[in-house]
């Protein structure tokens, strides 16, 4: 459908918890074709509705090609394991930086599709660590929270000097 202009870090857009959607119609589905093509041009592996500035609870996550794309609206993590798992993150809106994060391995995450019908399903490894992430950025918490503050400031002195 169309590319959207994304929010950059530090954008106070990117702090927004998002709120659930209700109305499952052509709005909505025209939504997530906007985030799949947005996401696509980034280019990224998942975006959330608050990229876009739009703070509804949609997340799109295309792992690779062949995988096919995943839709989520209003998502929630139901269960984490206890096992954790190493990852380098990064985000459509602060291109060029990442750092590794640690997040539960596995997950049990309950969502909606884009017709409203729910669906619960299990996910582990790089899928459970994109589903986290995304969620965090629904809930207003962009993902070098996730890091330690010194690591944290280092990123983002390097953001600066990139964008300037």
């Amino acid at each position: 459908m169309a590319v959207r202009p994304l929010l950059r870090f530090p954008d106070i857009g990117l702090k927004t918890v998002c709120e659930p959607v209700e109305i499952f119609d052509q709005r909505l589905r025209d939504l997530a074709d906007d985030l799949l093509d947005t996401m696509r041009a980034a280019p990224g592996v998942g975006i959330t509705a608050a990229h876009i500035g739009v703070f509804l609870r949609v997340a799109v996550i295309e792992l690779g090609r062949n995988e096919g794309v995943r839709h989520y609206v209003n998502p929630e993590i139901v269960s984490v394991s206890d096992d954790t798992i190493r990852h380098v993150e990064g985000s459509v809106s602060m291109p060029g930086m990442t750092d590794e994060v640690v997040r539960p391995k596995a997950i049990r995450v309950r969502y909606r599709d884009l017709t409203g019908v729910v669906h619960e399903e299990e996910a582990e490894g790089f899928l459970a660590v994109c589903i986290q992430h995304e969620i965090d950025q629904l809930d207003g918490i962009f993902w070098i929270q996730r890091l330690s503050r010194l690591k944290r400031e280092r990123l983002v002195k390097r953001w600066e000097k990139l964008r300037k």
